[in-house]
Order: structure tokens, then C-alpha cells, then sequence
């Protein structure tokens, strides 16, 4: 028996103990390339970054309790994503939107980092489906909430000292993850 949950996070300018094993991949680094859909223009939008978390998992019966053996993927939508390169007015302007977008990216990074290692610590009963149901509704509310607050904050990335305090806030907790070689981590499964 196999469950499937899947949420799209949309963004926009100018997202262990006894249980589980999890699979995860690498943190990007965003490039022009995965900007490949079409522009919409709307609202002033100068770019759009689109990015899917899928969750699957496999209950098994262990002594008394479920493991679940999660897969919590995170993808960057190329086709769904998209940069108005006609309103791109230098390389600087081009850097900067970049660095924005990857601020949307990283939210969504965290948050499957945060589903991973939460799912990794929760003892699973009968109620195996409404728990791990309720804690990805949890954690996907609060980093679309995030993903909210970022755009208010920065003005779209418009609110240049805004932006450079959510780049410090993301670099820090990038660099809270452990590294891959414990836990939870970015390629490795348990």
C-alpha cells in the first residue's frame, strides 16, 4: 500500500528515532536554465518560480508500531517557472532576481528538510495516516506562510536591505541542516 500527497508551491518575484526512512535530493543552486516557461504578464511580475513537493510513503508493521518509509521529493518546475527577460535591464538586475528566486527555493528546501526530519522522529500507530497527513498540513501552512512573509517583507526583492536580511536568515539556516553524512540529509536514505 502505497500513499501519495503532492503540493505546489508557487512563488513569485520581483518555496528518527524508531520510524522512518527517507529519501531526499541535493540543494540547487538556481540558474537561468531552470527558467524555462513562459512569461506571464500580470501584476508587474517579473519572474515566477515553481517548485513540487511530492511525498509517497510505505507503511510496514514493526513490534507494535508502523515504520513508514518516506520519499519526500522537492522539484524545481522549469516549465512552470519563468523570468520576463525582456524587463531584465543588466546582469545585475538579472543576479538579483536570481538570489530572489533561489529565497523561494530555499523556503521550499527547508521545508522538505523539516518534513524529512520530523516524519524521522514520529512513532507511528494505527492512526498512521491521519498523523503523517496532519504533519505535512502543519509544516506545508507554515513555509507557505514563510514564503508569504518573504515577498511582503522584501517588496518582491524591490526592499533591498529586507532582501539582504532573508539572505542571511536562509544562509544561517542552511547551515543549521546537518551535514550529509547524519540524518536526514539531501541524498542519502535511511
Amino acid at each position: 500500500m502505497q500513499y501519495r500527497f503532492v503540493r505546489l508551491t508557487y512563488s513569485a518575484v520581483v518555496c528518527f528515532f524508531l520510524t522512518s526512512g527517507a529519501l531526499a535530493q541535493s540543494y540547487h543552486k538556481l540558474k537561468v536554465s531552470d527558467f524555462q516557461g513562459i512569461p506571464q504578464h500580470n501584476g508587474g511580475i517579473i519572474a515566477y518560480t515553481n517548485t513540487t513537493i511530492g511525498y509517497t510513503y510505505v507503511p510496514s508493521w514493526q513490534k507494535g508500531y508502523y515504520k513508514l518509509d518516506f520519499t519526500i521529493k522537492l522539484e524545481m518546475n522549469k516549465n512552470e517557472s519563468w523570468i520576463d527577460k525582456s524587463r531584465v535591464r543588466s546582469p545585475e538586475m538579472l543576479a538579483e532576481i536570481l538570489k530572489h528566486e533561489q529565497g523561494h527555493y530555499t523556503i521550499a528546501y527547508l521545508e522538505q528538510q523539516e518534513l524529512l526530519r520530523t516524519v524521522g522522529r514520529t512513532v507511528f500507530y494505527d492512526d498512521y495516516l491521519t498523523k503523517a497527513k496532519d504533519i505535512l498540513r502543519r509544516i506545508d501552512a507554515k513555509y507557505k506562510q514563510l514564503n508569504i512573509d518573504y515577498d511582503d517583507d522584501t517588496n518582491h526583492m524591490l526592499n533591498r536591505e529586507q532582501q539582504r536580511s532573508w539572505d542571511a536568515y536562509f544562509k544561517k539556516q542552511l547551515a543549521f541542516l546537518p551535514p550529509e553524512s547524519e540524518g536526514f540529509t539531501r541524498n542519502n536514505s535511511r
